[in-house]
């Protein structure tokens, strides 16, 4: 069952004003109990609810050949970032909720991640893999200050010396330095940090509890400084918004101390076509048609293609432009001389408490 809601045009703080129907689902309610107003103004609030996730496992494979990485961690379902690209809002019709609203105000919560982690590397089946943090929704979203949950795992991942990395758009990253360090002295941590854009006006109604573009440059210096392997997405790259802005992000991020560098075009899987759709027409009404046609341009005629190969490239002599400035600058840049390749040779079994060791 989804809760719908008509919507006012914006909504303070969030990165969507809508709360489409779930694919899966044909019961609507069309009012609810969660909204609260700011004393500022008239424009209302969503009150964030975090919902207790009772899953029993933690590491996700990943068997899609265009993507990086074959383990993922996300100690969190939904993402309080509210980014209205967001690929990963989709995955919450799958719980029952919307893509929308829901998504970035009921958020899931794995208390007990660094247990299923443990237990997972600490299991026979389990064979030294470099893991990755936030392979769906940001590890470090703002309720990681409070619970600690992403900061428990990754002091699992240094006990047994399992190499992993980390995308996140968060300055939050650097409270784990400590942690980050230790890995980084057996090659076997790299961090990414998101920039999708340097324009703080975009980056407010496009990502709107992310951290502040410098603040992520902060992130990426105090990473570097500290002899940690750190890189950058400049993902998504929004075509006919943010595209422009390549040149000077890849410079900024260079000079902060960044060593790569990668990129992903927005990508709009199922009902997220609608909500990026609504979102230009509440705030940036003068370039829908051109965003539009750009992102359809290097989509084969459609705002998505799914199909591997293509999906994180696009397709097209656009997709070709945007493919040849990022190469043109990063090598401009000094990013990408060398690739990430981390260690699996340190990793140690260590058993669980409680557990018996017999081998």
């Amino acid at each position: 069952m989804v809760i719908f809601m008509e919507r006012p045009e914006k909504v303070k703080g969030r990165g969507t004003a809508l709360n489409p129907l779930n694919r899966f689902e044909n019961v609507e309610i069309l009012e609810g109990d969660y909204v609260q107003h700011s004393p500022e103004d008239e424009m209302p609030l969503y009150r964030t609810q975090f919902i207790s996730d009772p899953s029993r496992s933690i590491l996700t494979q990943n068997d899609s050949p265009d993507v990086g990485f074959d383990f993922s961690v996300n100690p969190y379902r939904g993402c309080e970032h509210g980014c209205v690209y967001c690929f990963a809002r989709p995955t919450h019709e799958y719980l029952g909720l919307s893509a929308g609203m829901d998504f970035e105000t009921k958020i899931l919560v794995k208390h007990n991640a660094p247990e299923l982690l443990r237990d997972k590397l600490s299991s026979r089946s389990w064979k030294p893999e470099v893991v990755n943090f936030s392979g769906v929704t940001d590890c470090y979203q703002p309720i990681e200050r409070k619970l600690e949950i992403t900061r428990k795992c990754l002091d699992v991942m240094r006990e047994f010396r399992n190499p992993f990395t980390i995308i996140t758009k968060n300055h939050l990253v650097t409270r784990d330095i400590d942690i980050l360090k230790d890995m980084a002295q057996i090659n076997g941590v790299g961090v990414f940090i998101s920039v999708t854009t340097l324009n703080p006006k975009v980056a407010e109604v496009m990502e709107p509890r992310t951290s502040h573009p410098v603040s992520r440059l902060r992130a990426i210096e105090t990473l570097a400084k500290a002899g940690i392997p750190v890189g950058s997405m400049v993902a998504p790259i929004i075509p006919g918004l943010t595209d422009h802005e390549m040149p000077n992000i890849l410079k900024a991020v260079s000079n902060a101390g960044a060593s790569f560098a990668g990129m992903v075009p927005l990508r709009l899987p199922y009902v997220l076509d609608d909500l990026f759709i609504q979102w230009l027409e509440q705030h940036f009404p003068d370039r829908k048609e051109k965003v539009l046609n750009r992102i359809k341009e290097i989509r084969g005629g459609k705002l998505n293609n799914s199909d591997f190969g293509s999906r994180m490239k696009g397709e097209g002599k656009y997709a070709e432009h945007i493919r040849a400035m990022f190469d043109l600058y990063t090598n401009k840049e000094g990013l990408n001389k060398k690739r990430l390749e981390l260690s699996t040779e340190h990793f140690r079994k260590v058993t669980v408490p409680g557990q018996l060791d017999f081998f």
